[in-house]
């Protein structure tokens, strides 16, 4: 096998590795377990060969060490790449309105298919309406647009939220 083709493999197998990882965490964090553990299988299994390769040549090629490390950075990168656009899970988004308009906002999302719990706040000026919003990571934009475009004001918190059960999602219409 060629250096030039050994190196790209070695950087590839890491590349792989390393976002499998990424993803795995993700779906064992998301309490998909047996999901995560069959990913994982994968992960370890072409790091071990990769890294078997990389250490049986480290003495005459050395600089298969800097692909290797090279697929472990690009890797990680990906994994986070990869994570955004899967946007498995939901998260939690509390809204509270700098005026009085809380009910009204809560009402136009309801109108958007969001499930809008509201509450009833003390804060430092007095009362307000503090919404809870559950959405799906994918949807997390699109709500934060509509809330900014809204209540530019508002205070938005938004909350990584480990499972929902039940509940009041939007639905999403085929081919948005």
């Amino acid at each position: 096998m060629s250096d030039g083709f050994s190196y790209v493999l070695v950087f590839l197998a890491r590349v792989a590795d390393v976002s499998l990882s990424t993803l795995r965490l993700m779906l064992v964090f998301r309490g998909q377990r047996l999901l995560g553990s069959l990913v994982g299988l994968f992960e370890v299994s072409i790091y071990i060969v990769a890294l078997g390769f990389v250490v049986e040549r480290l003495h005459e090629d050395p600089i298969t060490l800097l692909f290797y490390a090279l697929g472990f950075a690009s890797g990680s990168y990906l994994g986070g790449v990869l994570e955004e656009r899967l946007a498995l899970g939901v998260e939690m988004v509390q809204v509270i309105p700098h005026g009085s308009g809380g009910r009204i906002l809560a009402g136009d999302l309801r109108q958007q298919g969001y499930g809008v719990t509201e509450l009833e706040g003390q804060g430092r000026e007095g009362h307000r309406t503090v919404l809870l919003i559950t959405v799906e990571r994918k949807r997390l934009p699109q709500l934060l647009a509509t809330l900014r475009e809204r209540e530019p004001q508002a205070f938005v918190t938004v909350l990584d939220t480990r499972r929902a059960i039940g509940g009041v999602f939007p639905r999403v219409r085929k081919g948005k």
